[in-house]
């Protein structure tokens, strides 16, 4: 399945523990928890993962939940499960950015199913985050040199474009690779792709 985690919070224990015996099943590293505060209490951004959650529990629902992890720039894919499921809760819950929308009792094959895409989305997001903290290195004109490079330029053309000398946008691109840790072009094209949310 994946390396990362699922934090699965529903107050109903028996249904914490079926489901947690079904992902324990597919190899799947589950954290339960009875309520949404306690998630929020315990939860580490060091260690992403999905978010299986309950649709309606007291104090806080799944909604409300997703809609503070989101308030605290925790965008993780959340999967909401519910037994009492109807359009308006579907549609409201894609609306602000669930992934999946899942009644009880879950079937085991479409949550494996949900959680795969879910891990996949994850993974991209994760991507984009990683890229975009590799290229916030680089100044203003080593970002435009190396999306040049990317974009298949070479080094004269890139010069005559900006008006500088060939060996200025060479000291630009040597920067780029220190940097970045890399002198692959296909790395330099990954890299821009994901900031741009294109992987």
């Amino acid at each position: 399945m994946s390396q990362h985690r699922v934090y699965l919070i529903d107050d109903d224990e028996a249904v914490r523990e079926a489901i947690a015996f079904l992902l324990g099943t597919y190899g799947v590293s589950v954290e339960t928890f009875g309520d949404p505060r306690t998630f929020l209490a315990h939860i580490n951004e060091e260690k992403p993962g999905c978010i299986l959650v309950d649709l309606r529990m007291p104090l806080v629902s799944g909604l409300q939940l997703h809609a503070q992890l989101t308030g605290r720039g925790i965008d993780w894919p959340t999967i909401m499960i519910t037994g009492h499921g109807d359009v308006v809760a579907c549609r409201r819950a894609f609306k602000v950015g669930i992934q999946d929308f899942l009644t009880k009792p879950v079937d085991g094959e479409v949550l494996i199913e949900a959680l795969q895409q879910a891990f996949a989305s994850l993974d991209a997001h994760l991507e984009r985050r990683e890229a975009r903290s590799q290229l916030a290195r680089l100044t203003e004109r080593e970002r435009e040199v190396l999306d040049m490079v990317a974009g298949g330029w070479a080094s004269k053309e890139i010069a005559a474009a900006l008006g500088v000398s060939a060996r200025t946008i060479d000291a630009h691109r040597a920067k780029i690779a220190e940097k970045l840790n890399t002198t692959s072009v296909a790395e330099f094209v990954r890299l821009t792709l994901a900031d741009k949310g294109a992987s």
